[in-house]
């Protein structure tokens, strides 16, 4: 027998296929790369952060410019370095909070969410892993703008009634709470985007939540007003990060529960559309 039949006789060996299972890190992974590929991305993160920081130190600059005139408003006069500097959190939460809606009813709009559900056979990993991610990124402009805020505020105002450091009681639970909030209406962002499955429905549903519902409780009676209105999200976001209470609001502690529930109620219907509905 030849060297040649010796040879072609030898039996082949395959090549171990790559292993493509669908694993929590992947699904994590992909989710962060969809979000960074997006030109709306930068763009709505980069405002949400002008926001935060630009109406914040605008706010400052104000008090300081009407300190000791007769013009100043009362509630105005009674404003501290931490809520002048977080006046912006009103403004960002809309920029943090459309972009998550983005997120998520864009590739329903697109039709790429059949691909990644193809990819993401169980479904449930897509939803849990795009408010990971986007929620942690919001966190963390949200954080970050408003530390930034908040120290170039207090050298705007030093020397005013308002002024405080980081070292004043309450200033940084204030500040690591408005970014958590921020953070956390990303996520309701997401969730509004996979439970409506549609970009204008869900920006309205949650500029709506937000900025719309809080001013129709004055209509109610104002017995109604004082045990509905703390509770809403938008007065319970705002008490987390609120440096003071009084009775009319919760406590960040409560606050911040409140608004969990808000968020896994939103989350809940859009893990229960997911299953139920095909895309």
């Amino acid at each position: 027998m030849s060297t040649l039949t010796a040879t072609a006789e030898k039996p082949r060996t395959a090549s171990p296929r790559p292993d493509y299972r669908v694993t929590g890190r992947r699904v994590l992974a992909s989710e962060w790369a969809k979000l960074w590929t997006l030109r709306s991305t930068w763009i709505t993160l980069g405002l949400g952060l002008l926001f935060l920081v630009v109406f914040g130190l605008i706010a400052a600059s104000r008090y300081k410019s009407l300190v000791g005139s007769p013009r100043m408003d009362q509630d105005f006069a009674r404003s501290t370095a931490v809520s002048l500097s977080l006046f912006g959190a009103n403004f960002a939460q809309l920029a943090l909070g459309v972009l998550g809606v983005l997120a998520m009813a864009g590739e329903y709009s697109s039709g790429t969410i059949r691909s990644t559900l193809a990819a993401v056979p169980r479904r449930l990993p897509v939803l849990w892993s795009k408010s990971v991610v986007y929620g942690l990124v919001a966190l963390a402009l949200g954080t970050v703008g408003a530390f930034i805020a908040f120290l170039i505020g207090s050298r705007i105002l030093a020397g005013t009634p308002a002024a405080m450091g980081l070292g004043h009681a309450g200033a940084v639970r204030s500040l690591l709470g408005a970014g958590l909030y921020l953070g956390l209406v990303g996520v309701i962002g997401i969730a509004l985007g996979g439970l409506l499955r549609s970009v204008a429905g869900g920006i309205s549903v949650l500029v709506a939540t937000l900025m719309l519902v809080p001013g129709l409780m004055s209509l109610l009676p104002s017995s109604w007003q004082d045990h509905i209105t703390p509770y809403l999200p938008s007065s319970s976001g705002r008490a987390m990060f609120a440096l003071t209470q009084d009775a009319t609001t919760l406590s960040p502690g409560t606050g911040l529960l409140v608004f969990l529930v808000w968020t896994s109620l939103a989350l809940a219907g859009a893990a229960y559309r997911l299953l139920r509905n095909d895309a």
